[in-house]
């Protein structure tokens, strides 16, 4: 049997997003019983507040339905959320639902995560883009607590 081994970093990643409290929602086209597997497999089970699953929406991806309705469940805005993607389709289902696709090339090629409309692409979650790209989040957050410039 094969072994699940996570994409490297990514319990960092997980790690940087317990530590902001962020609400989390995993968007799947697998079915339930695969996505609920895998999830427990990394161990992230208490990491996801929601499984949303593309089967049980009006339309999967590449519609922007499962993502829309990761929102709402977690009652959270587009333009505060922004997600991980690791497929074309995906990316293109969060791209239509208006927000910012941090792409995952482990499974694609980047042109094809590029012409999705990723807006960052990324080797894995040790990529330093990724990390500069968090730490303006934090640096903006940071001028949003002190009301600063």
């Amino acid at each position: 049997m094969e072994r699940l081994e996570p994409v490297k970093g990514l319990h960092k990643v997980v790690q940087w997003v317990k530590d902001h409290g962020y609400k989390r929602a995993a968007v799947t086209n697998a079915p339930r019983i695969n996505a609920e597997l895998m999830i427990k497999l990394l161990g992230l089970s208490d990491f996801f507040q929601a499984v949303i699953v593309g089967g049980e929406c009006e339309q999967p991806k590449p519609a922007p339905f499962p993502y829309l309705k990761a929102l709402k469940e977690l009652e959270v805005s587009a333009a505060h959320t922004f997600i991980f993607e690791d497929s074309a389709s995906g990316t293109r289902a969060g791209v239509a639902a208006g927000m910012p696709v941090v792409a995952v090339s482990t499974r694609n090629p980047e042109k094809s995560l590029q012409e999705a409309g990723a807006a960052l692409i990324i080797s894995d979650y040790e990529d330093q883009k990724l990390w500069n790209a968090l730490e303006e989040i934090d640096s903006q957050e940071a001028k949003l607590k002190t009301g600063g410039a």
